[in-house]
């Protein structure tokens, strides 16, 4: 009986430092996770073969020139432009499928670039609607985006890139 009460000392700092650790894990993976670029449509600021740190967010934290990680509904381009590493949670509990990564163009709220995406010139509203985001390449030309598909979801953000770790 005096063994385990004298052990207890000894376990309880590896108890109280275990504890937060592994919270701090838990936070971490549902906060963040990496994805693997593939594809030309954000070059050059990202490169077929980058991989970069995504932050999940709201949508009220998305502001136009924020390159964000959003999975790709409506496209049937046979190479996805973004793979998530690892078995993170996609949109809706999807844990697969493809996704594009785009730069924010506009906001629910900011005026419809009606100039700069074509498939936005017939819109009968002023300012992007709620629950929508306009999302551009930085390579227009090989890149599938609001100039075509018109407005994204903002429910299939994934998040906003963080930070690159490089090829």
């Amino acid at each position: 009986m005096l063994d385990r009460i004298s052990a207890w000392p000894i376990a309880a700092p590896v108890v109280c430092t275990a504890l937060p650790v592994g919270a701090l894990l838990l936070w971490l993976r549902h906060s963040y996770t990496m994805v693997t670029v593939w594809g030309a449509s954000m070059e050059p600021t990202f490169r077929s073969g980058d991989r970069v740190v995504v932050r999940r967010v709201r949508e009220r934290r998305l502001a136009p020139t924020a390159v964000v990680v959003v999975r790709d509904l409506h496209t049937r381009i046979p190479l996805p432009s973004v793979r998530p590493r690892g078995r993170r949670r996609l949109a809706a509990g999807d844990r697969s499928g493809p996704c594009l990564i785009k730069r924010v163009a506009a906001v629910p709220g900011d005026p419809v670039p009606r100039e700069t995406v074509p498939a936005l010139r017939d819109v009968p509203e002023t300012v992007v609607p709620a629950g929508r985001l306009v999302l551009l390449g930085d390579n227009e030309s090989a890149s599938y985006d609001s100039r075509e598909h018109g407005y994204f979801p903002t429910e299939q953000v994934l998040g906003r890139v963080v930070a690159r770790l490089g090829t």
